[in-house]
């Protein structure tokens, strides 16, 4: 949850850097939970994932910001990338931390279950970053390709809606686990996530 409050919450920070206080003025600009909830991907999804499958996903609340306010040409761009980036920087700085605790203190931080914790929480931040950027709609990834695409392909790729959650939900569970996986080995040294 809190991984994803910072994701959002980093997408309006940045777009609050290059000028736009769209984020800002709708109270988006904050760390508090509440501001982030998304009443279907936060609660009603992950719930009915948790009890049916074992496992979740979930979402927040977009952060909303208006293009219009942006004069870098690199705008859009650099507000997509703020979530994931701040995912894959929460993921690496947590593994830097705790290898220094781990080789500091290697009878209290290299216990299983405290290894597990850690490790869980960094392989949800690589999760989360990769997950967002498949390129479909409406994940971050979509607008990090629709940067570079000519405006009728990108056109064309913002048009294709609520199927894209459906191919991000699909390249999830079939092909983004074994990648987070390599991102977790060079992240934390560690052959699987947990152990």
């Amino acid at each position: 949850m809190l991984s994803a409050v910072i994701h959002e919450y980093s997408h309006g920070f940045v777009a609050n850097e290059l000028g736009d206080p769209t984020a800002k003025k709708a109270g988006r600009l904050t760390l508090n939970p509440l501001a982030h909830i998304d009443p279907i991907g936060t609660v009603l999804v992950p719930l009915v994932l948790m009890i049916t499958t074992g496992s979740f996903i979930g979402w927040a609340k977009p952060v909303p910001f208006n293009p219009r306010n942006i004069r870098d040409p690199k705008g859009e761009l650099k507000i997509a990338l703020g979530g994931p980036g701040s995912n894959l920087a929460i993921a690496g700085l947590i593994s830097v931390g705790f290898l220094g605790l781990r080789l500091a203190f290697p009878h209290i931080f290299g216990a299983g279950a405290v290894v597990e914790a850690v490790g869980l929480i960094i392989y949800v931040n690589i999760f989360l970053a990769l997950f967002n950027l498949i390129p479909v709609p409406p994940l971050d990834g979509s607008r990090v390709l629709g940067h570079f695409l000519p405006a009728k392909a990108r056109d064309t790729l913002y048009s294709i809606g609520p199927i894209g959650i459906l191919v991000a939900l699909f390249v999830s569970i079939w092909i983004l686990s074994p990648i987070a996986e390599l991102v977790f080995m060079l992240f934390t040294g560690f052959g699987r996530v947990f152990g």
